[in-house]
């Protein structure tokens, strides 16, 4: 018997109760990598039945923010908060705890979520964001069970699977068990990038994994616990309520963007390329409605970069880079889907910039995981030669990730 399943016992025996929580099966339909409806699959969230009876009886807390979403028919077009669901069912909700961005998804990136009260329901909302990453003792000390529902796009540098690192150590360390309601991951296709050296952990890098992970938000969770990576190797109680209907493959167009910055679809399919421009001194469209879809800065000469746009402030971005400047650079917007990180948009960005020397910040390398990448940047390595050396690190990887994967791989 494998650890995953050891784990799921060990979890509904403490709950007392029995849920299905890893049904796998897939239509036979989505054996074709076409795009399906979003009537075709259905989120953890969606299956009520699996998770509802492991809430009976039990004082709850949830993470959540606007993604926390329950369909309300079956074409997919009407939809309810979590919360408001739950509360409606009458299940004993006693806490929210909030991510980046806050519970109601008002909250720019590295913003300031602060602990305060829900106005539409009255609960008590906690930021486990800023300086209070990990819920503490006293926080989990009046809840039997937590529900974690985020939408995550399946990037390291994404917040979402830290938050579920240091929830996950602090239900351990409390002695809770934890739900996870499980969504597809719209970049669950691909797994690329550099891996991260744990010399260079932080927020936005915790573990050693690729830039682009290629898994659901469940199945990091099984990985998290099956490599021991929270505090002195212990390990939380968990149960993964999977999506049905779904596979890696499939294209997955989110019904609510899961963080100001993320619109759209094609917002997210950029993202694991574009975003390293927040690391230099190009703007990646923060202070645009094209988050991550175009780049540009003021020292991209215009006769190589003729597309122009001026960053200003908005709900996304109260001061975006280069606010205010006419800035050079591309609209990638018309992209088609990514199968893989892009690295020709930076390293062209560098190549042609005015202001090389100042073009990376510190931060690139928190983004990268490894200095590496500035290096082979910097010194003229092509796109080609860096992907090679990333091979090894993939290939590890790959190996670790084939164990904790719920759901049919691309």
């Amino acid at each position: 018997m494998n650890f995953k399943v050891l784990l799921f016992i060990f979890f509904l025996t403490s709950c007392g109760q029995q849920a299905s929580s890893r049904n796998t099966e897939t239509p036979e339909t989505a054996k074709e990598p076409v795009i399906p409806a979003i009537a075709t699959i259905n989120t953890g969230a969606d299956r009520t039945a699996e998770y509802l009876p492991l809430l009976r009886g039990k004082r709850v807390g949830i993470v959540a923010n606007p993604s926390s979403i329950i369909f309300k028919d079956e074409d997919k077009k009407a939809y309810v908060h979590l919360v408001d669901s739950l509360l409606s069912r009458g299940v004993d909700i006693r806490k929210v705890f909030a991510p980046e961005h806050g519970f109601r998804g008002n909250v720019e990136a590295g913003g300031t979520v602060k602990d305060g009260k829900d106005p539409k329901t009255g609960l008590p909302v906690l930021s486990i964001y800023g300086n209070n990453k990990k819920p503490k003792p006293e926080q989990l000390k009046d809840i039997d069970i937590l529900l974690f529902d985020l939408q995550d796009v399946g990037v390291r540098f994404y917040t979402y699977i830290s938050t579920l690192h240091y929830v996950m150590e602090a239900c351990a360390e409390a002695g809770k068990s934890i739900v996870i309601l499980d969504r597809p991951n719209p970049n669950g296709h691909f797994t690329d990038g550099p891996v991260l050296n744990p010399k260079y952990k932080s927020f936005i890098g915790m573990h050693p994994i690729p830039v682009a992970h290629g898994m659901t938000i469940g199945e990091y969770a099984l990985m998290i616990n099956g490599e021991k990576w929270l505090a002195n190797g212990i390990q939380c109680p968990v149960a993964v309520i999977t999506c049905t209907g779904y596979t890696k493959d499939m294209p997955y167009d989110l019904p609510v963007r899961p963080s100001p910055n993320l619109p759209n679809a094609q917002s997210i399919n950029l993202y694991p390329s574009t975003c390293f421009f927040e690391g230099t001194n190009v703007n990646e469209g923060r202070g645009t409605d094209k988050q991550f879809q175009v780049y540009g800065s003021p020292y991209l000469p215009a006769e190589k970069y003729p597309y122009t746009y001026t960053p200003q402030p908005n709900a996304g971005s109260k001061d975006p880079k280069n606010k205010g400047k006419v800035c050079h650079g591309e609209d990638l917007s018309g992209t088609e889907r990514l199968h893989r990180i892009e690295l020709r948009w930076l390293i062209g960005a560098y190549r042609n910039t005015t202001k090389k020397e100042a073009f990376f910040t510190d931060f690139f390398v928190k983004l990268a995981g490894t200095p590496q990448l500035r290096q082979q940047i910097e010194a003229g390595v092509t796109e080609d030669e860096i992907r090679e050396s990333w091979r090894e690190g993939l290939e590890r990887f790959a190996k670790t990730r084939q164990k904790y994967l719920l759901y049919k791989d691309s």
